[in-house]
């Protein structure tokens, strides 16, 4: 079966060929850095990266181009409330999102370029703009004229007639229905020197001078949070058609994450910061609750489904960690992947679907470590461990992994173990729990079974 992806543009799903055969080119809207990221931001950071990962699983060359967006209103608010410089803002901010970002496993992008960066690319862009008459200037701003592109509305599906652009922040517009381009220096901001004056770019422009750059005038895939497909990336396809370039093939869009019903957002007050669910979950286990549902569904945010998905992910780490007690450390070979689960990730990466077929391995997996069925244990771990590759899940694949440091490690704890079992035949049951309680703050987690007890490393 061949990849198929649900494009907004055309609203179906499409048969994906690359536009260069063996190479994919991939632009993904980061973030803007006002502040530091919640669960709501790397949402879209770990479903393109299961995009990314089933791509070059099957053997394609992918660029993927994540921008930062380092200037807007609201950095420039935050930096001027706390009375430092707009760029420390932004710096800051982008630590803690690209350090989300790894503790979430999301392979790094190709490239993540910021927007400050590539101002001649914007001026090179509103020049053609104005040249072939989608654009002009005003006072210092530069505006794009909706009504010169009879296309403008399709990707969103917008009548430009009663649409609102939101912004409140321009005011030389030739009608209400334009968006800026550029903003005209004001005082105290920062400012770039451009033909048209001072000034600083509009976030619509950005993108796309950005896109094209590292991708070329067309490229393969455009992604980002449903919540940008207007007005964001409405705009950035009309300049970048009106300026003459294919730019996006297929446009992908991933879900919200929502909280009671509510757009995760700063200006609601109810946001969830990454650190703070990284108190609560590991961070493997926060990627799997992100993962489980399918990228375009909304995820409606509660502490207990949080904890369901740390649960399930816990017991598909289980049965590695068991299964490489007794066959050895898995070797990961994509070519074993089932065709179950492949044909699942060809239809519109639907990970639902996949995950069944990954929990019913590890549940024949573990009726094959019941029957002490060595070759079956193997072909079982074999088939988690690459699909637990593809979906960037495979932490507990580390859990299982031998050497010098885990040999010391379970010398000692197995010395500590002896002493609590000891500690039981004798019915000195505190102090018993007193070595347990002594491994549980070292890190170690003692789970008692039938064959005796088991130890794992907590992840924190």
């Amino acid at each position: 079966m061949s990849l198929r992806l649900y494009d907004t543009a055309s609203r179906q799903v499409r048969d994906f060929v690359p536009l260069t055969p063996g190479r994919v080119g991939i632009y993904l809207c980061g973030a803007t850095v006002q502040a530091p990221p919640h669960i709501g931001h790397v949402r879209s950071a770990v479903a393109f990266d299961v995009l990314v990962r089933w791509l070059r699983a099957k053997g394609l060359d992918v660029v993927l181009v994540r921008n930062v967006t380092d200037i807007d209103d609201k950095i420039i608010k935050v930096a001027a409330d706390e009375g430092i410089p707009w760029w420390r803002v932004g710096s800051r901010n982008q630590r803690l999102f690209d350090e989300a970002y790894a503790a979430l496993g999301c392979l790094p992008p190709t490239i993540d370029p910021r927007a400050t960066g590539h101002v001649p690319e914007m001026i090179t862009l509103m020049r053609r703009l104005i040249e072939r008459g989608h654009a002009y200037a005003d006072g210092g701003d530069v505006y794009f004229s909706v009504r010169s592109l009879p296309e403008y509305g399709s990707l969103s599906g917008q009548d430009p007639e009663s649409m609102q652009q939101g912004e409140s922040d321009v005011d030389n517009k030739r009608d209400a229905i334009d968006f800026a381009l550029w903003k005209h220096a004001r005082p105290g901001e920062p400012s770039w020197e451009t033909p048209w004056g001072e000034g600083r770019p509009g976030w619509h422009l950005e993108c796309s001078a950005m896109a094209t750059k590292y991708l070329g005038s067309a490229f393969d895939i455009h992604g980002g949070g449903l919540d940008l497909v207007f007005p964001h990336h409405e705009n950035e396809q009309a300049q970048s058609h009106a300026a003459g370039d294919g730019f996006a093939n297929i446009w992908m869009h991933n879900g919200l994450v929502t909280l009671g019903g509510d757009k995760m957002s700063k200006s609601l007050g109810n946001t969830l910061s990454i650190q703070h669910l990284l108190q609560q979950v590991r961070p493997v286990e926060l990627r799997y609750y992100l993962v489980a549902p399918h990228y375009r569904s909304t995820v409606d945010f509660t502490p207990s489904s949080l904890e369901e998905a740390a649960t399930a992910y816990r017991r598909v780490e289980g049965f590695v960690v068991r299964a490489a007690e007794l066959v050895g450390e898995p070797d990961v070979d994509l070519s074993v992947l089932p065709s179950e689960f492949s044909a699942a990730m060809d239809d519109d990466l639907s990970v639902p679907q996949a995950l069944a077929v990954l929990h019913n391995s590890v549940r024949d997996g573990n009726a094959a470590l019941a029957a002490a069925d060595k070759p079956q244990v193997t072909q079982r771990l074999a088939e988690v461990s690459a699909m637990l590759k593809v979906l960037g899940l495979d932490e507990a694949l580390d859990d299982a992994t031998s050497g010098d440091e885990r040999a010391v490690i379970d010398a000692l704890v197995s010395l500590a173990l002896e002493q609590r079992a000891a500690a039981r035949v004798r019915k000195d049951y505190a102090a018993a729990d007193a070595i347990r309680n002594q491994l549980a703050d070292a890190g170690v987690v003692v789970e008692d079974t039938p064959a005796g007890a088991r130890w794992q490393l907590r992840r924190d």
